[in-house]
């Protein structure tokens, strides 16, 4: 692919909007924030992503899904970086990838990573989580833990209902 020919990364970053998450495909890896710049040097496409942890197993299957995408597109020449710095956090979730995770039965982050330190967070009373199926508040948490290191579970007291919630990182 020559520079005449070669897509614009506001394009590629479309593209990858269609790159579900392994663990959540209900949003893509752009909802999620994982994506973190797009550009060409010189004749290279370098897609830098950050885990949304480190360690996450879903890292290595989010680069080769991306890589998959993009050389279905014609695009022959790429490199996935892994950028650790900044550290992922729930802030880059995007408004949609929040109305989609919702609209796939987890709660949304209900702060920003900017807010109370996780040891704050621990020693205050616990969130007041809205069930993402029937909006009722009147929830309780179950566990720290749920279907990933990322969630935790909870029941909604009026709909009886599991959920995860995406936990504020």
């Amino acid at each position: 692919m020559d520079s005449l020919t070669r897509p614009d990364p506001n394009q590629i970053r479309d593209w990858l909007g269609d790159v579900p998450d392994p663990e959540v495909p209900a949003v893509s890896v752009m909802d999620l924030g994982i994506v973190r710049d797009v550009q060409w040097q010189d004749e290279d496409l370098v897609v830098a992503i950050t885990p949304t942890y480190s360690g996450c197993p879903a890292t290595s299957v989010i680069a080769f899904e991306i890589e998959a995408a993009l050389r279905a597109r014609g695009i022959d020449r790429l490199r996935i970086e892994r950028r650790l710095s900044p550290p992922w956090t729930t802030d880059w979730i995007t408004p949609q990838g929040r109305r989609r995770l919702e609209a796939y039965g987890i709660a949304p982050p209900a702060e920003n990573a900017g807010g109370p330190s996780p040891f704050d967070r621990f020693l205050r009373k616990p969130l007041t989580i809205a069930c993402p199926r029937c909006r009722s508040e009147n929830t309780d948490r179950v566990s720290e833990f749920g279907s990933t290191p990322c969630k935790a579970q909870y029941r909604c007291r009026d709909c009886l209902e599991p959920f995860d919630y995406f936990k504020c990182i």
